[in-house]
């Protein structure tokens, strides 16, 4: 008997090369097999005799060969014709292009076959039918006769094998239970072994989903149970400086902003200077919609640790963002003695003087400034922010307290399991006299007076326009090729608004050529910038009022949100255009949700509904995991599964099993 964690290649005739698949489906291990649950069932249970076989139904019979021999049609094609029988009768079966079947379906061999009844030259027929070679009538069936499980696969490894295999792993391994009674009881959970045999082998579709609750149980609490011993290693680590906090001057620092601070500003404002007085270092995420104010909220605290004589760090995903932020908090510390500097790549080499505030990219970490006077570091975008550059954080003279920012709207289960290790603070309010962003879906007919209207608005109110397109360059990929790339874009673009100045951008574009491009559409020398979502982040024109998004279906509503807020950031009116030639289905769902919603929160929240975790996040925010069994809107589950982990975090040494599963796996 094997265990969970052997590697896949003890399976009985995986070599490399099968191992190799197997990797590409993400299975290293015997445990990674078994959790590799199917999308979906074939059911092939209604075993029956010949003479029973009707017409449209989906049978498994048990027959032997008559004949199977290959022949052409006019068209070329060869197919597999012949027949089989049983004590009843006979019926034709019939493949397509797969010669080999004549060597070994020959007449006399006993076999079970899977499929739909039709007919073929008026003769009832079984059409492609799934089979398998029995040796006796009564032999267990894997691949027919049963409730079938189809598996996620890859090239060139069906879900035949993967079967054979699955049912190696679960007769050759030792299957413990590792949940005690009461959770199990209290959760109505089945077994672990049980769990997995349901899963994979059930007799029905009920048991199949009894099993499958208990595997998305586990997932789950695996991934709170990490979120929660994270934030225990994090709250052992040793605080750096603990700052005494001058309401007073804290008040003064309010009072003399040049805006009213909302009721979730203020109520975030207190929970972070509540952590920033205590003992522990702070861990904590702000989430905020775009636009919400969450640079003020951060400087509060930075001016809090200022206040206590200590230094502040802001890390910033882009040049550009740090740049923002650099003249977003001149402005706010203009009537305080706040030393600020910012450091980018040019920088770099020089002797860094002291300063209270120190703003750039992640590569801050690497740099000169000397973190034992430093009680904040500020880190925007969280999900970009990687765990080995959290671990430079971590020093023996002490961690300092960490606000971590997102303006990516994440929906709060995921949220709360994901990042189970931090505090939660969310902005939910806008600030007085942010407007919202009237938004349109517009059909590709339309395109040309929606282009008249944007000619029009640029002139009449001397603003200036984003377009944004997908690609950088033209795809040759069939299922890309009606997506506008960025450059060809621009040129056409350009014969469009002739007596109008344009400007493009892109992530190609050497860093000094960003900015460039970015400080002339500030200053106005540009009208309408033509960009892929690199304006995603942090770009801040006020005289911006329209946001063109060319193949809006293309985009996430997170996505869509975050570009929408590109504009409206002034006192004028602002318009957001999405073009389309998509008119039904949930990609429309999803465009026009977007004319009628203006939180981010709930439009993750339906994103996550329509879509899916996996394409709301994507590649780029890869920090957010993704769900092999479970569903991030199965919050009753998720909830349940919280519990647990709480109850096991708060006496490990009843559960062994956590330090081989969660603890020795686990990174900071």
């Amino acid at each position: 008997m094997m265990d969970l964690t052997s590697d896949i290649s003890e399976l009985p005739k995986v070599g490399p090369i099968f191992a190799n698949k197997f990797q590409k489906l993400g299975i290293n291990t015997l445990e990674d097999l078994l959790y590799h649950v199917p999308s979906r069932y074939l059911d092939y249970s209604n075993i029956t005799t010949i003479s029973h076989l009707r017409s449209g139904e989906i049978a498994t019979i048990h027959a032997k060969i008559v004949s199977l021999k290959n022949i052409y049609s006019k068209r070329g094609l060869k197919m597999q014709i012949g027949s089989v029988e049983d004590s009843t009768g006979k019926v034709a079966v019939l493949w397509f292009n797969q010669p080999f079947l004549i060597k070994t379906l020959y007449p006399g061999r006993l076999v079970s076959l899977s499929g739909k009844v039709g007919f073929f030259n008026r003769r009832l027929s079984l059409t492609s039918p799934d089979y398998e070679l029995m040796v006796e009538e009564g032999t267990e069936t894997m691949h027919t006769g049963r409730f079938v499980p189809i598996y996620p696969e890859t090239s060139g490894f069906s879900s035949k094998l993967i079967r054979r295999k699955m049912y190696d792993a679960y007769s050759m391994t030792k299957i413990e239970e590792y949940l005690p009674e009461n959770i199990l009881k209290k959760n109505k959970l089945i077994g672990f072994k049980n769990a997995l045999e349901f899963v994979h082998f059930p007799k029905d579709l009920k048991e199949a989903e009894i099993g499958r609750e208990r595997l998305a149980f586990n997932e789950l609490l695996n991934l709170e149970l990490r979120s929660l011993i994270r934030k225990n290693n994090w709250q052992k680590n040793k605080l750096a400086h603990k700052l005494e906090l001058d309401n007073k001057l804290l008040d003064k620092f309010t009072k003399n902003l040049p805006f009213k601070l909302t009721e979730s500003q203020n109520k975030v404002i207190k929970e972070i200077l509540t952590d920033l007085k205590g003992g522990i270092p702070m861990n904590r995420l702000l989430e905020g919609d775009v636009g919400s104010g969450k640079t003020v909220v951060a400087a509060a605290g930075m001016f809090a640790a200022f206040a206590s004589g200590f230094q502040s760090i802001i890390m910033a995903p882009t040049q550009i963002l740090a740049n923002q932020h650099y003249q977003t908090l001149k402005k706010i510390f203009d009537k305080f003695n706040l030393r600020i500097s910012l450091i980018t790549g040019a920088s770099k080499k020089i002797e860094i003087g002291r300063s209270d505030i120190y703003i750039g990219t992640h590569s801050l970490i690497h740099s000169k400034v000397n973190f034992k006077e430093v009680a904040l570091v500020v880190i925007d975008e969280q999900h970009r922010f990687g765990v080995e550059q959290r671990k430079h954080l971590i020093k023996k003279s002490g961690t300092p307290h960490v606000l971590t920012m997102t303006a990516t709207p994440i929906p709060r289960t995921v949220a709360l399991t994901s990042y189970g290790d931090m505090d939660l603070s969310i902005l939910i309010d806008m600030p007085v006299g942010r407007q919202k962003v009237t938004t349109w879906v517009v059909p590709e007919e339309k395109r040309p007076s929606a282009y008249e209207w944007i000619n029009k608005q640029i002139k009449s109110s001397n603003s200036q326009a984003f377009i944004v397109c997908p690609l950088i360059e033209d795809s040759e990929t069939e299922t890309l090729a009606d997506v506008k790339s960025v450059t060809s874009e621009f040129a056409r673009l350009k014969k469009t608004f002739t007596k109008l100045n344009l400007g493009l951008l892109h992530g190609r574009l050497k860093t000094e050529e960003k900015e460039r491009v970015l400080k002339d559409f500030k200053n106005g020398n540009i009208d309408i910038l033509v960009t892929t979502p690199v304006v995603e982040v942090g770009i801040d024109i006020p005289n911006a009022t329209i946001m063109v998004i060319e193949a809006g279906e293309r985009f996430g509503l997170a996505g869509l949100h975050q570009l929408r807020g590109r504009v409206g950031r002034g006192i004028s009116k602002s318009y957001c255009l999405l073009f389309t030639n998509v008119h039904s289905g949930k990609a429309y769902t999803r465009l026009k949700a977007m004319e009628k919603t203006y939180s981010g929160f709930e439009l993750s929240e339906l994103d996550l509904k329509l879509r899916g975790p996996g394409e709301i996040f994507g590649t780029a925010q890869s920090g957010f995991p993704e769900l092999k069994i479970a569903s991030w809107n199965n919050y009753e589950l998720i909830k349940a599964s919280r519990q647990a982990a709480q109850e096991i975090s708060a006496n490990l040494t009843k559960f062994p099993w956590v330090k081989n599963r969660i603890i020795d796996n686990i990174k900071q």
